[in-house]
């Protein structure tokens, strides 16, 4: 990902690092005082930049992070991040020296897996410390509630790991009061005595995701797995208002060109857009490639000088339209903001979530690589 200062691109993500600490100590008031944050920085942080995201929470006192697979974990390496990174993908085939070398936590959900870590540890002459997936009811990864006491049993012959952790994760914790996540809860315990009958006592335990701190604080835990809450949106509508979270990313653009329209005029592709009236238009550079989704067109509106206008036009690969027409004042170079705040009006990501029925979380992380994530705090 590029770190820029935001005058050399026209278009760029504004990282808001004081509001990431902002998020972080409010959900850490939420945690229970036992528990520890795993912070959850994958697919480069939702977006925001695993590098200076994670760098900002360890200054928080963070030491635990959560990547989903092990290239993203020997980024961070590489950026000499130290403490605790679980690698909640696991290994694949040909991953087992790089895991090793850069001293990343492997998730075990299946013993082919296990066998070939254990492998490679003994190659390399170390035991290899992991965490265990159950599958509680996400029907993803992980071994099952029955099969689990056969999978320790062939875990214990692998004398060069050691199950340093045990974790599952909930499907429904966004829908509070839901039976599955009672279920979940339930089938999570089993789990742990059943590993406790086997005489295994995991040092770590976590289930618990941005959702479940706000809907199943569990004691049982050391651990909890906040991502998308660290960012600044609520896992879901109805958790909206249970924590004081702070958007972290500003995504904007400028002005580019004014052109003068007569009324009958199509716009863009498709002219899915016809002037009614004299019209104005601001042509924006940035489009879907950047994020800026094309299922938007006619749909949202923008944020220059602090005043709403709509985007018009279909939203193209690398440009999109806005109508000034009734903001005279609007200049070339002005600010446009995407996302985020200017004045006394704010677009959320949620808005756009809504238009396009998907979540905040797909929001973020399809802003594109050829946007510049820019720190202003760190310039």
């Amino acid at each position: 990902m590029t770190f820029m200062n935001a005058q050399n691109s026209p278009t760029c993500a504004l990282i808001d690092l004081e509001a990431l600490r902002h998020n972080c100590r409010i959900i850490k008031q939420a945690m229970l005082p036992s528990q520890r944050m795993l912070a959850v920085v994958k697919a480069d942080a939702y977006g925001h930049g695993a590098i200076p995201v994670s760098y900002c929470l360890q200054a928080e006192g963070v030491q635990d992070f959560g990547v989903a697979r092990v290239e993203e974990g020997v980024t961070l390496r590489k950026a000499g991040l130290e403490g605790e990174i679980l690698v909640f993908g696991g290994a694949f085939r040909g991953q087992e020296k790089v895991l090793l070398e850069n001293r990343l936590t492997p998730t075990i959900f299946d013993l082919e897996a296990a066998q070939r870590l254990n492998a490679a540890a003994a190659a390399a002459g170390e035991t290899l410390a992991y965490h265990l997936k159950i599958d509680t009811g996400m029907s993803r990864i992980g071994f099952l509630l029955e099969d689990l006491p056969e999978a320790l049993h062939a875990l214990a012959e692998l004398s060069h790991l050691r199950l340093e952790g045990v974790y599952s994760h909930f499907a429904l914790a966004d829908s509070p009061g839901h039976q599955v996540t009672s279920n979940q809860v339930e089938r999570f315990r089993l789990a742990l005595e059943t590993l406790k009958t086997l005489g295994v006592t995991p040092g770590e335990i976590h289930l618990s995701n941005s959702a479940g701190i706000l809907t199943a604080p569990l004691p049982d835990c050391t651990l909890v797995r906040p991502g998308i809450s660290l960012y600044g949106s609520a896992p879901s509508a109805a958790l909206a208002d249970q924590l004081d979270l702070h958007p972290v990313m500003t995504f904007q653009t400028q002005v580019a060109r004014l052109q003068d329209l007569p009324a009958g005029t199509g716009v863009s592709y498709g002219h899915q857009f016809v002037t009614s009236r004299p019209t104005r238009l601001a042509s924006l550079p940035v489009g879907y490639a950047d994020g800026f989704h094309r299922g938007l067109s006619n749909q949202v509106e923008v944020l220059i000088r602090g005043e709403k206008v709509p985007v018009v036009g279909t939203i193209c690969m690398d440009w999109a339209l806005a109508d000034v027409t009734d903001l005279p004042e609007v200049a070339v170079g002005d600010k446009v903001t995407l996302l985020g705040c200017d004045g006394d009006h704010c677009i959320r990501s949620e808005e756009w979530a809504t238009r396009l029925n998907t979540i905040s979380y797909e929001i973020y992380c399809q802003v594109g690589a050829r946007v510049p994530r820019c720190y202003p705090e760190l310039e």
